[in-house]
C-alpha cells in the first residue's frame, strides 16, 4: 500500500479518506470516499507545480490510501500529521525522537505517557526489518496489526488517569504486546497488566517481544500476563478494571467488557464496521455508562479468531 500525508482545504476532491480529530481547531466533519489515482496524480501535480502546498491549507490534515485492495487499511489509521521516519542513530535516540515528535505535535501532552513511550521501545514490537520509527500501521500476521504511534499515544493519554500505580488495566486484542507493556509499567508491580489476544502464536510471540523489553521484570513477577482467549469476552479473573483499551473495532460494545469494568473506570474501544469512531466509555460511580466519541479510526473487525484468520 502506498500511503501519502497531504494538507487538506474544507473542501476535499474525490479519493480523499478524511478523518477529523477532537483536538484540531476547527472541528471538522468526517469525509469519507473512496481513492482513486485521478486524486493521486492530482497532488503529485500540485506539489511538483508550486513546490509546497497552498497556504490556506498549512493546518489541515489528512491520509490518502491507495490501497492495492481493502484489506490495506490497517488499524489505527487517524487524522494526523506526517511523522518524521528516523533511520541513523541508535534505537533509543530513534525512539526518543519518535516520541518527540508526538509531543511536538501535541499528541502526548503527559510526561508519564511520554516517559513509558521513552521506555518501551517500539523496536521490539515490530516484525524484522519494518520501520519501527515511522508513524504508521503495520501488518504483524494473521490479518492483525500493530496501530501506529500516534494511535498508541492518543489511548495513554485517554486511560492516563485510569493507569494509576496499583490499578488494573485489561487490554483486548493485546497483538505484539507493546501497549499491553506500557500499561504495566504505568499500573506497577502492584498494579495488574492483563493481555488477551486469541491467536496463540501471537500472544506466544508477545511474551518474547516483552521479555525484551523494560516491562520484563513485571512479566516474571507476574503482574503482567498474557492470556489466549477471546477478548470480547474480557478476562474476569482480574475483573474489575479501572482501564480497559481494545485494539480492534466491535461493531458493539461488548456487554462482557462493561460488565468487568469498575465504577470509576473507563474503557477506550474503536466502534463501528466500515465507519468507526474511537469510544470513551466511562463508568459512573452508580455503575451508569457516559459514552463520547473522540476521533474517527480505522482499526480492524474485533472478531472471532476464525473468522481473523479467514480474513473476514
Amino acid at each position: 500500500m502506498l500511503l501519502m500525508l497531504v494538507p487538506m482545504s474544507l473542501s476535499l476532491p474525490p479519493g480523499v479518506i478524511s478523518y477529523g480529530y477532537r483536538n484540531c481547531s476547527p472541528p471538522l466533519k468526517r469525509l469519507l470516499a473512496h481513492c482513486n489515482t485521478t486524486n493521486l496524480h492530482h497532488y503529485h501535480h500540485l506539489r511538483r507545480r508550486n513546490g509546497t502546498f497552498p497556504s490556506q491549507l498549512n493546518t489541515l490534515f489528512s491520509f490518502i490510501f491507495f490501497p492495492r485492495n481493502l484489506t490495506c487499511l490497517l488499524t489505527g489509521n487517524s487524522l494526523f500529521l506526517r511523522m518524521e521516519r528516523f533511520g541513523s542513530g541508535s534505537s533509543n535516540n530513534k525512539n526518543k525522537a519518535l516520541v518527540e515528535q508526538l509531543q511536538n505535535y501535541k499528541i502526548i501532552s503527559s510526561k508519564r505517557v511520554s516517559e513509558v513511550m521513552e521506555t518501551i521501545d517500539r523496536a521490539l514490537f515490530v516484525p524484522d526489518g519494518t520501520p519501527a520509527y515511522v508513524d504508521s500501521p503495520m501488518a504483524i500476521g494473521y490479518n492483525a496489526t500493530i496501530s501506529a504511534p500516534h494511535m498508541h499515544a492518543t489511548c495513554l493519554q485517554l486511560l492516563e488517569e485510569n493507569l494509576k500505580s496499583g490499578m488494573h488495566v485489561l487490554d483486548v486484542g493485546s497483538g505484539t504486546g507493546y501497549l499491553t507493556a506500557c500499561f504495566a509499567l504505568m499500573v506497577g508491580p502492584q498494579g495488574r497488566a492483563v493481555g488477551v489476544e486469541h491467536i496463540q502464536e501471537l500472544a506466544d510471540s508477545a511474551i518474547k517481544n516483552i521479555k525484551k523489553s523494560a516491562a520484563a521484570p513485571l512479566l516474571k513477577e507476574g503482574s503482567l500476563s498474557i492470556h489466549v482467549g477471546d477478548g470480547r469476552q474480557g478476562w474476569p479473573e482480574f475483573a474489575p478494571y479501572d482501564a480497559i483499551h481494545v485494539g480492534a473495532a466491535a461493531p458493539e460494545i461488548p456487554q462482557p467488557l462493561l460488565d468487568q469494568l469498575k465504577p470509576g473506570g473507563r474503557m477506550v474501544i474503536p466502534v463501528g464496521k466500515m465507519l468507526q469512531d474511537l469510544k470513551v466509555i466511562d463508568k459512573n460511580e452508580d455503575g451508569s455508562i457516559s459514552v463520547r466519541s473522540e476521533t474517527p479510526v480505522r482499526y480492524v473487525p474485533l472478531t472471532s479468531r476464525g473468522a481473523q484468520l479467514r480474513g473476514c
